[in-house]
């Protein structure tokens, strides 16, 4: 059934005050909301799914009032229950628009009717409402609950069935609650000031703004003004004490009001002098400046005056003004250079509306004191009043004022004379203080000056008291207004309410005379209301008296009551209209009945019922019981009140009181319809059926009848149907119509019948099942009761049908189940009503769809194929259980590993028989899977296998290790750590890890890879190089292999060649990729023949071999070589493609490939050259356009070997590969590292505490500097400690220094072939110096006879603290100290001195940098405490003798003893010098033959073949300043890199050794020279010998190859640079490089170094003492002395197990010898 809603309407002036209590029937109890029956918000019911008997209930609903409790009973209301029929959607309750506030809830009504029962949706701004819990769906509408802002928008109802659909839209505004913020909250202002209130009002728009005052409403008059765009604003002008009070300011909006209040006070704003400054006296051109501040309401303005003069404004005199947040003003006068004439009174007055205020105070300026021109003064009687004296200039004696030039003053008690020299009259009086004043000014005691000023006093009127009578209209006004005391002429004026008063207006007539004036009104009336003020003035002030005249008027009619009728049901307004002073209050009274009044009672006002503003009776919706009298009662307190009755008349319009909401009829059957009605006479009844009248002339079908009730004053009428028709189911209605309105009855026939026969439809067919939907058309007017199906096989009668009975008549559709696939069936359908069964439905025919299989694949069966697929095979399902053909199948497979989801992956292939086979591909490595099998036909899937679960083959990891991490250890030791890579990347078992690491260099070169096995997380990395980056990989491996590293594939071959061997055969060499990115497993080499068809053809390569020989190939055919490395990563790219074409004779080719070389110096290197060729090619190699040979060896294969290299070994090296068909030709270029050159050092800054260094790094001998060395030590120490620097460093800063110290200091820098020359030795020094006693301070704090207290705080700590003062004393003339040590600054006692004695003392107070003595005397005192006389010296001849022998006896010995050293030292040196002469010779005739070669550069193979043995000598002058390793200096020998020419290392010697002979002590510094001869004649006296056994070109050599160093000096360029600035040469190296000639005798490669004697000069004799290492153990621990000599060297062959040592040359670490040189010289004299 349909759905219907009954209202029961409340009205909306009361609907705030109404709760709809309760919806009840008359056959049951109250209705309840819920199940079929609603009730919502706004007091209406809703029946959802009406039934038949709805309609016998009486529907009235029950109000009750929220606060007095009333319930009121509305009439009762039927229903008229129908059939349904089929209608479109329509809405029986909707709205329109609403405004509700925030936070509160709304129901928004949308009741819908039709059928079938339609469906809702509701849209907000043309979108589906969100999900939110506030909104909820309802059948008779949307609630939405905790309103918000963003609620507001356009709601749409939609309404929708199958016949139609109908929406309403309505309008919905949230609105915020109205709130108001009134500011100032509170304000406390001065009297005659303007207040300016605000009112913020937020929320709902379109609201209104009233103001109030002490809660009456405020008028707008020449004080009060509102402005703004909602009156929101209100300014008081010019206020006065009496507006003082609370102000509110209202906001109201359709019922919704908010206000706010604030609290004014207006007190006296008087301004106030609240600072001030005071009197001064200033010099000319001295600045100065003035500031005053006054506090007042309004805040004032403050003006300067100077001597009663407005203060000038100009450069040099400027004045500021500025109020603070406090109201208070504050100005400043600043008079930038002040003159006599700026000197004088200056006065600073405040004045706002309120008042006035004054201050002022003298300023004096310096110079000659005169007396301004003063002004005649004008005083107030009554006032006080000042009279300054207008002196300027200062100083001078006094100033007194004289009173008509005679008397003296002050002579009473108002008179004051301030000492600035102003007179202050105090209540100044006419008679008495009007006169001449004179001003004198005492300059000097026998000079005054003088000024005179007249005084005039004025008397300001005095206004008597006056008063206005009480008064009414039309009475006579005469008020006088008289002056009684002041000066005339007087002038009186008069104003009301503000504003001057003209005479002769509005009835008001001003008569003034000489001192009085008076106001008369001939005739009062209320426009006379008002404020008067009369106000007179004369010359000395305005004075003004205010009252306030009320006219009262009594009350009158201004519209009289009359008699009325009322119409029940309409509005009516009772007329009354009162006027009068003050306004009269009206009281309406009630008598009822309609004969004479009898007794009169107020008038209830209700909402019903209220009085309006101008005294009339408004009644809402009159009713019978308002008909009466009623009285207009009228009074304000004057005269006598009013009041005038009339007479209200109610008519009753005609109005139908009682007929049928709703009847039923059966068709074919007659029914008769009755209506009652009643109203005044004469009443007409007239039927409508829908929109049109029932004419029974007409339409035979109808008949009326009207006749009255005699029982009552109503009228019945009836209307018959003969005979009741499906048409008439229509709403009928009956009219009653009077003179005074119209009533209507509106009645629903409801004709039932037998309903038609459904329309049968079906929806959807399937294998076993089919959906059936129906719709009802028409249900005969009466509810539908149930439905019947019935369906047979089509081949079948409808005998044997099969039916579905009693189907409810809620269901439009069903489902017949248990059909079989495939079949053909036939289907009909009846309906029912409680009025009978409809005729059968059309007959449906359908068949069934074919469905799924019912059996699973059978004999699946699993088998891993590799590491990443599964075979899976099966066979089809059993014919019976395919369910039709099948189409193919799904296979599903999931991991069920950990970590797994469970879900299966489906794939899908086409059936091909009865056996199919599938392979899984992309699965996980070493994962276990569980595969089902599915068949499909066109129906569906069937049911899938068992699940089987076979595991993947094992695989490498697909994942590094991870978290790897690096700690370093020690300088050449790291741990490396990681953790097992993730269990699902291992791909199989783990079996261990693998371990790559190779060093990183700055210039980008790597090191050599190695790798580490283990099985454990962590290995230990021995052996790296120190201060070296390394990279570092780890990957995991199973019993498959290595895992990953990184999985970036490895680049192209750098390089590829192919060149043919035969004629069936190439050759085929390539170059690794310059990026590898992981470990090459092997080489794919690739060959193809273009054009052939033939496909390419793959060959697997060695990694370790960089050639292959591809063979099988056809002669003359052209072949494309390529070439792909692979590692564990996969294959990577390929090299370029080459072509060749294999041949019988082929030219010279060579497989090799140029390129550049690296290599450290001192290393053997390889350079390949393999050729392939027929016949064989030769090989030949050059450098530089020439042959090589010598140490430079060339193998069987063409590899060129070269041993030891050196940097003259770098250049192009060019291989030619040449047989009878051609050549070939590469090109090497070869580039030998060396150790780097030294640095230059510098010293940037220094501190107490710490030296920062820079430098610039030398060449770094063709390999980056890795780092730097930095050693330092204290001056007069050996002990040095080593810094290590990094190589991106240019300076360092060396902390923790000791304060006041010399540090020596020198750097190296390291390459990847060692370490480089060392820098020149700087010295530095931290600031800083010893201890100073100040001789500003005194020694001695304190002496008596016992005790002395020492002033410790004289000593100055030279910028480092003092650790030490030592104390030494004693009584004069005694040996024996004592001693007294301390280490606090502060004084010191001496104690248990002898009393009156004299004492000597010595201090001593040191600190890092060194030590300051002071000395002194000092005597105790007496026992008395009397100071003691001095010792006088005795100069007797005893004393003398004495102390010239103290004196002479130690310069005596010291002299004798240097005269002897002198003598010996001298001696020695003759005998030694004889033995140097011969060797001096030798090495002269060595130089000869020598400089004759000096342009000739002279290479190994000269050195080894081509010298004359008998005239060849080399001489290296080379610098050792000395680089710093663990145990102390070391002698540097990268300075003269081989290849460099004897000649010009000749000329090196013979220039520093002519140095040396000059040269000064140097200990920082040391030059050192190597000489190398070999001569025929052996030199016994200074060589040692080279023990060889052999001969060389011929000569058999017993006693070789001498060298021997000389020490050389630098001069030294001062202390106090630090830096020696000349540049340092090495000896070591080319020590070495002689080293290196004689290794090229096989006997002397590994020959060993030592020092066999030193002779070292001393720099204050010509001796020369020697020295031996007996300590020397090769080369590595040579010892160089550090005093300017000639040293001697020797080379011996090695030991057996010192062989390998000597392939690289080692740096020496060279110490201080610990054996004196005297003690070495005697050694050798005695030996």
């Amino acid at each position: 059934m349909e759905c219907v809603c009954v209202g029961c309407r409340v009205k909306p002036v009361l609907s705030a005050f109404i709760n709809l209590f309760e919806c009840t029937s008359i056959i049951s109890s109250p209705l309840s909301s819920g199940n079929r029956f609603f009730l919502t918000a706004y007091g209406a019911l809703y029946i959802s799914d009406v039934q038949k008997e709805d309609a016998l209930s009486t529907y009235r609903c029950i109000t009750k009032h929220k606060y007095s409790g009333e319930t009121r009973q509305s009439n009762g209301a039927r229903l008229s229950v129908l059939d349904p029929t089929e209608t479109p959607p329509s809405v029986m309750d909707s709205f329109q628009s609403g405004e509700v506030q925030v936070g509160r809830s709304i129901e928004l009504p949308c009741i819908a009717s039709g059928y079938p029962n339609p469906t809702i949706r509701w849209l907000k701004d043309g979108r589906p409402l969100p999900a939110d819990s506030r909104w909820t769906r309802r059948l008779t509408g949307l609630t939405i609950s905790d309103l918000r802002l963003e609620d507001s928008g356009n709601y749409i109802c939609e309404v929708t069935n199958s016949f139609g659909s109908k929406e309403v839209t309505g309008r919905l505004n949230v609105i915020e609650p109205l709130r108001v913020t009134l500011s100032p909250k509170n304000l406390k202002t001065g009297i005659s000031s303007t207040v300016i209130l605000s009112c913020a009002v937020q929320g709902s728009p379109q609201f209104t703004v009233s103001w109030f005052r002490n809660t009456e409403p405020i008028v707008p008059d020449q004080h009060f003004s509102i402005q703004g765009a909602h009156n929101e604003t209100l300014f008081i002008t010019a206020a006065q004490k009496r507006h003082s009070g609370a102000y509110q300011c209202f906001a109201t909006r359709k019922g919704q009001t908010a206000q706010d209040f604030s609290i004014i006070l207006l007190e006296d704003g008087t301004p106030r002098i609240v600072s001030s400054f005071s009197e001064r006296v200033v010099a000319p051109g001295e600045p100065f400046s003035l500031m005053c501040a006054a506090k007042g309401a309004p805040p004032p303005t403050i003006t300067w005056t100077l001597d009663d003069e407005p203060v000038a404004r100009d450069s040099a005199h400027r004045a500021s003004q500025y109020t603070l947040s406090d109201g208070s003003t504050v100005s400043h006068v600043n008079v930038s250079n002040p003159q006599i004439r700026d000197g004088g009174v200056y006065r600073c007055a405040a004045r706002n509306s309120a008042g006035s205020a004054e201050y002022q105070a003298r300023i004096n300026v310096r110079g000659p004191p005169s007396i301004r021109a003063m002004r005649n003064i004008t005083a107030v009687a009554g006032r006080n009043t000042f009279i300054n004296c207008r002196v300027i200039g200062y100083p001078y004696y006094s100033i007194k004022w004289f009173k008509d030039g005679t008397t003296p003053l002050p002579d009473n008690h108002r008179q004051v004379v301030y000492e600035n020299g102003t007179l202050k009259l105090s209540d100044v009086q006419k008679g008495t203080d009007e006169g001449a004043y004179l001003c004198s000014v005492l300059i000097q005691p026998q000079l005054s000056i003088s000024q005179t000023v007249y005084v005039t006093v004025k008397v300001p009127p005095l206004i008597q008291p006056f008063d206005f009578p009480p008064t009414s209209i039309g009475k006579l006004m005469y008020i006088a207004c008289v002056v009684s005391s002041g000066d005339m002429p007087i002038r009186i004026t008069w104003r009301k309410d503000g504003q001057e008063i003209v005479s002769g207006t509005s009835g008001v007539t001003i008569e003034t005379k000489e001192f009085m004036s008076s106001l008369q009104i001939s005739k009062v009336s209320l426009q006379h209301n008002g404020n008067y003020t009369c106000i007179a003035s004369n010359d000395a002030a305005t004075v003004s008296s205010e009252r306030q005249l009320i006219v009262t008027v009594p009350p009158g009619f201004r519209v009289q009551p009359n008699n009325q009728d009322g119409i029940y049901g309409k509005s009516e307004v009772l007329n009354c209209s009162v006027e009068g002073y003050p306004p009269p209050k009206v009281v309406w009274k009630h008598a009822k009945g309609i004969g004479n009044p009898q007794q009169y009672h107020p008038v209830p006002l209700t909402g019903r019922i209220q009085i309006l503003s101008n005294g009339s009776l408004l009644i809402r919706h009159v009713l019978e019981e308002d008909r009466g009298y009623y009285l207009c009662q009228a009074s304000n307190g004057v005269g006598s009140d009013i009041s005038k009755s009339m007479m209200l008349t109610v008519k009753i319009p005609a109005m139908i009181t009682s007929h049928p909401n709703t009847t039923m009829a059966i068709k074919g059957q007659n029914k008769e319809l009755n209506c009652t009605a009643r109203g005044e006479y004469p009443i007409i009844i007239r039927w409508e059926r829908g929109d049109t009248v029932i004419d029974p002339d007409r339409n035979p079908r109808y008949s009326i009848t009207t006749n009255p009730n005699e029982k009552s004053d109503e009228v019945i009428s009836t209307l018959k149907l003969k005979p009741a028709e499906r048409g008439d189911s229509v709403f009928f209605s009956c009219h009653a119509i009077n003179s005074y309105g119209e009533g209507r009855g509106l009645i629903q026939l409801t004709v039932q019948e037998p309903p038609d026969p459904p329309e049968l439809e079906v929806r959807e067919v399937k294998d076993r099942s089919m959906n059936l939907r129906w719709t009802q058309r028409f249900d005969g007017n009466s509810i539908i009761t149930s439905y019947d199906i019935e369906y047979k096989n089509k081949s079948d009668p409808w005998e044997l049908k099969h039916a579905t009975r009693k189907i409810s008549p809620t269901n439009n559709q069903a489902n017949i189940v248990e059909l079989h696939p495939a079949s053909v069936y036939s289907i009909r359908m009846y309906s029912y009503n409680k009025i009978g069964r409809s005729q059968a439905s059309k007959e449906l025919t359908i068949s069934t769809e074919e469905a799924p299989p019912d059996g699973p694949p059978m004999d699946v069966i699993l088998q891993p194929m590799t590491s990443q697929s599964i075979r899976v095979t099966w066979k089809a399902p059993k014919k019976e259980l395919q369910n039709g053909v099948i189409r193919g199948y799904q296979i599903g497979y999931r991991e069920n590993g950990p970590g797994s989801n469970g879900q299966y992956s489906i794939v899908e292939m086409k059936a091909t028989g009865d056996s199919e086979v599938y392979t899984l591909d992309n699965l996980k490595k070493f994962a276990q899977y569980g595969v089902v099998v599915q068949a499909f036909n066109r129906a569906g899937t069937g049911p899938s296998s068992s699940e089987i679960n076979a595991t993947t083959l094992e695989d490498v990891p697909s994942q590094p290790p991870q978290n790897i991490r690096a700690i370093t250890v020690t300088s050449d030791e790291a741990v490396i750590t990681w953790s097992e890579p993730p269990r699902m990347t291992l791909n199989g078992v783990l079996k261990g890890y693998r371990v790559v690491f190779w060093s990183l260099y700055p210039d980008g070169e790597w090191g050599e890879m190695q790798n580490i096995t283990t099985t454990r997380e962590q290995v230990e990395l021995k052996g790296l190089e120190k201060f070296t980056n390394y990279s570092i990989q780890v990957l995991a491996y199973t019993q498959a292999g290595d895992g990953v590293k990184k999985k970036n594939d490895p680049g192209p071959p750098a390089g590829i060649k192919a060149v043919p061997s035969s004629a069936t055969s190439v050759v085929v060499s390539w170059l690794p990729p310059i990026k590898p990115n992981g470990i090459i497993r092997k080489y794919t080499i690739y060959c193809s023949s273009p054009g052939s068809g033939q496909p390419v053809s793959e060959y697997e390569a060695n990694p370790e071999l960089l050639i292959y020989r591809i063979t099988h190939l056809t002669r003359g055919k052209q072949y494309l070589i390529w070439a792909a490395a692979v590692t564990t990563a996969g294959r990577g790219n390929i090299s370029e493609k080459v072509t060749v074409e294999p041949a019988g004779k082929a030219p010279a080719k060579i497989l090799s490939f140029g390129g550049t070389v690296t290599t450290p110096w001192m290393k053997e290197v390889r350079l390949p050259c393999s050729s392939v060729g027929e016949p064989t090619p030769t090989i030949k190699w050059t450098k530089d356009r020439s042959r090589i040979n010598g140490h430079r060896n060339i193998l069987s294969n063409g590899t060129l070997v070269l041993r030891s290299v050196k940097a003259e070994d770098s250049g192009y090296y060019t291989c030619t590969a040449t047989n009878t068909l051609g050549f070939d030709t590469i090109i090497v270029n070869l580039l030998v590292q060396v150790p780097p050159d030294q640095p230059r050092l510098t010293v940037s800054t220094t501190s107490t505490s710490s030296i920062t260094l820079a430098w610039i790094p030398g060449d770094n001998g063709g390999s980056s500097i890795r780092g730097f060395v930095l050693q330092y030590s204290v001056d007069n120490t050996e002990e040095w400690k080593d810094v290590f620097i990094s190589s991106s460093e240019r300076s360092f800063k060396l902390d923790n220094l000791r304060c006041g110290t010399w540090y020596k200091v020198k750097l190296a820098a390291k390459n990847s072939v060692g370490a480089g020359r060392i820098s020149e030795i700087i010295e530095a020094k931290t600031h800083g110096r010893e201890p100073q006693f100040n001789k500003d301070q005194p020694l001695f704090t304190h002496i008596n006879s016992t005790h002395a207290r020492l002033n410790l705080q004289g000593w100055t700590s030279g910028g480092c603290p003092i650790t030490a003062v030592l104390l030494e004393f004693r009584p004069k003339g005694t040996w024996a100290w004592q001693s007294v040590r301390t280490n606090t600054s502060a004084d010191i006692f001496l104690a248990e001195l002898r009393e009156a004695t004299w004492y000597e003392l010595k201090m001593k107070a040191c600190n890092s940098a060194g030590c300051g003595n002071q000395s002194s005397q000092f005597a105790t005192l007496d026992y008395d405490g009397s100071t003691i006389p001095p010792i006088k010296s005795a100069r007797g001849e005893g004393d003398d003798v004495k102390k010239l022998f103290s004196i002479g006896c130690p310069v005596i010995l010291v002299t004798l003893g240097m005269a002897l050293l002198f003598i010996i030292r001298k001696k020695r040196k003759e005998k030694r010098l004889k033995r140097l002469r011969g060797e001096r010779e030798i090495g002269r005739k060595c130089r000869e033959s020598c400089e004759d070669k000096a342009t000739i550069p002279v290479t190994d193979t000269e050195f080894s073949q081509s010298v004359n043995p008998q005239s060849f000598c080399t001489g290296v002058s080379v610098h050792h300043p000395a680089l710093i390793q663990n145990t102390g200096p070391l002698i540097d020998m990268s300075d003269i890199r081989p290849g460099t020419s004897m000649s010009q290392l000749t000329h090196s010697f013979h220039n520093r050794w002519k140095k040396s002979a000059h040269s000064t002590r140097n200990r920082y510094s040391s030059q050192w020279t190597l000489t190398k001869c070999q001569a025929s004649t052996p030199a016994r006296t200074l060589t040692s010998d080279w023990r060889t056994v052999g001969s060389q070109h011929g000569i058999t050599v017993t006693e070789s190859d001498s060298y021997s160093a000389s020490l050389s000096q630098d001069t030294d360029k001062g202390r106090n640079s630090m830096v020696s600035t000349e540049s340092a040469s090495s000896t070591y190296e080319e020590l070495a490089r002689a080293y290196e000639h004689a290794k090229l005798e096989e006997h002397l490669q590994h020959a060993k170094f030592e020092i066999t004697e030193c002779f070292i000069s001393d720099s204050s004799s010509d001796q020369m003492t020697t020295g031996t290492n007996d300590n020397a153990d090769s080369m590595t621990s040579m010892s160089t002395p550090s005093e300017p000599g000639i040293c001697r060297f020797t080379a011996s062959p090695p030991k057996p197990q010192d062989y390998d040592r000597g392939k690289n040359v080692a740096v020496p670490i060279p110490h201080r010898a610990n054996k004196t040189p005297m003690n070495d010289l005697q050694k050798r004299d005695t030996g």
